[in-house]
């Protein structure tokens, strides 16, 4: 078998410290449109980060459908309810923030775990990105756990039941607490994964030699392999300085670049993804990956 296609992109185009450094933007590029339509240029496929904190709008969506090229594929950060985070009320849908009580709708911060509510979520979330689908332009719907997920068999239940949510959309699942990998439970996860067609994301994230972060374990459940980098700068991980700025040296590039061939040897697509967003550094190491260390090894 012929090996599998290679898409690398980054988890933002419009993170704040990226569009503020002119690292990657040219002058002249200063608006969401021109910034979408150089972006999907350089790159085929890109994370929308801002579903997480708000879901799109069908008009959102689009618009990107109109500004980038065939074959482009954007994924999206799940709204981050579904997650187990906590979200601002005040930025859910209308029809869903009447749902809350009339004391929770004007909080800054709030917990959702209503199974109506979070019902509610799902579905505007595959309504906002029908105009993607329609385009084939949707890759996957990101479930970004948080580290205090960690593997139980509630949690894993909780993966079929946001199987079931998404229905019509792949969905990808990134986790960020190192007991998923054990050797107790890695087999199971997998295998669960795999019956569920849940694609595993493999995390690259500092390591502290304990539960707390997630190992760098690659591997793929189903015909996609999905790689997603965020630095290995540990000082600042859970805390201090922005845990993502993070630019990954040469060697770093040449071990990733490796598992990723080794991916797609089984794998229909595999996508590189680079997380490192602060400052350009993410796009820089994309580039780099794209033109030297995976066009090297051809």
């Amino acid at each position: 078998m012929a090996p599998g296609r290679i898409r690398i992109g980054t988890c933002s185009w419009t993170e704040s410290s990226l569009i503020e450094s002119g690292a990657f933007y040219p002058h002249g590029a200063g608006t969401p449109k021109a910034r979408l339509k150089y972006y999907s240029h350089r790159f085929d496929t890109v994370e929308i980060e801002s579903s997480y904190y708000q879901i799109p709008t069908i008009e959102m969506a689009h618009a990107w459908v109109s500004r980038t090229p065939p074959n482009f594929l954007f994924h999206a950060k799940v709204f981050g309810a579904l997650t187990g985070h906590n979200i601002d009320p005040r930025r859910l849908p209308a029809h869903l923030r009447r749902m809350l009580p009339a004391a929770d709708q004007e909080k800054e911060e709030l917990h959702l775990s209503e199974p109506e509510l979070l019902k509610g979520v799902a579905q505007a979330m595959l309504e906002a990105l029908v105009p993607l689908r329609e385009a084939r332009k949707m890759g996957f719907v990101i479930f970004q756990f948080p580290p205090w997920f960690g593997f139980s068999k509630a949690n894993l239940a909780y993966l079929g039941y946001c199987r079931e949510l998404m229905t019509g959309i792949p969905i990808a699942v990134e986790f960020r607490h190192g007991s998923w990998f054990t050797t107790h439970h890695r087999d199971q996860v997998f295998a669960f994964l795999r019956e569920h067609k849940i694609t595993y994301i493999t995390c690259d994230e500092p390591q502290y030699g304990n539960l707390t972060t997630a190992p760098f374990h690659p591997e793929a459940t189903t015909g996609i392999a999905y790689l997603r980098l965020h630095g290995r700068n540990g000082d600042s991980w859970h805390g201090g300085a922005p845990t993502d700025e993070y630019l990954y040296p040469e060697a770093e590039l040449e071990e990733i670049a490796r598992h990723a061939l080794r991916l797609s040897e089984t794998s229909r697509t595999t996508f590189i993804m680079f997380n490192n967003c602060r400052c350009g550094y993410a796009a820089q190491n994309a580039l780099r990956m794209r033109d030297h260390y995976l066009r090297k090894s051809e």
